[in-house]
């Protein structure tokens, strides 16, 4: 059984391996790939976002986790490795944009859950996932790209991994008022 700093620990790491591996599938993944641009998947009928949308979902959620678990000091590490690990693993032409939107919707994020997440876990996930996913979305499409052609996909590829966490995040309060267990 995990020890819950143990847990925390385990979501940083997820946290920061969602990174190389939206760089990755953004490149490699996906149903159609742009010459120059990105890899792109379906999110609704005939609505595309790049790939990587839904590794950058995923880690809004793991970072309301790493502070739940661990609490402000580790998140703030966690974003601003993050956003390091970002500009690293970036394509050349990516860095800023990927880089730059990282750290901003990951620091809106934060911003939205902190004051929400003690009284309603689910609302503050789903609330600061979705500033956090609009921030990174234009952000990364007007630096990447100089447009907002994929915001659509952007926001309904991230939206969807967020919708898809919150009955995890509400067995997670259940499991932690059984328990008991405070946040960090």
């Amino acid at each position: 059984m995990l020890t819950e700093t143990r847990r925390g620990i385990v979501y940083f790491f997820a946290f920061l391996a969602c990174i190389p591996v939206a760089n990755w599938m953004v490149g490699n993944v996906g149903t159609a790939c742009v010459p120059e641009g990105p890899c792109l998947i379906p999110v609704l009928p005939g609505v595309l976002a790049p790939s990587g949308v839904l590794m950058i979902g995923l880690a809004l959620v793991l970072r309301d986790l790493v502070q739940r678990r661990l609490g402000i000091a580790w998140v703030l590490a966690a974003i601003f490795l993050g956003a390091a690990l970002s500009a690293f693993l970036a394509p050349a032409s990516l860095v800023v944009a990927s880089s730059s939107a990282f750290l901003l919707s990951e620091l809106a994020d934060f911003a939205v859950y902190t004051p929400l997440q003690r009284r309603r876990l689910v609302l503050a996930v789903f609330a600061s996932g979705v500033v956090g996913l609009v921030i990174d979305s234009v952000v990364f499409l007007q630096l990447a790209f100089g447009n907002l052609d994929f915001l659509a996909g952007q926001v309904v590829g991230k939206t969807w991994m967020i919708l898809f966490s919150l009955p995890v995040i509400a067995w997670l309060r259940q499991y932690e008022v059984r328990r008991g267990i405070q946040p960090a």
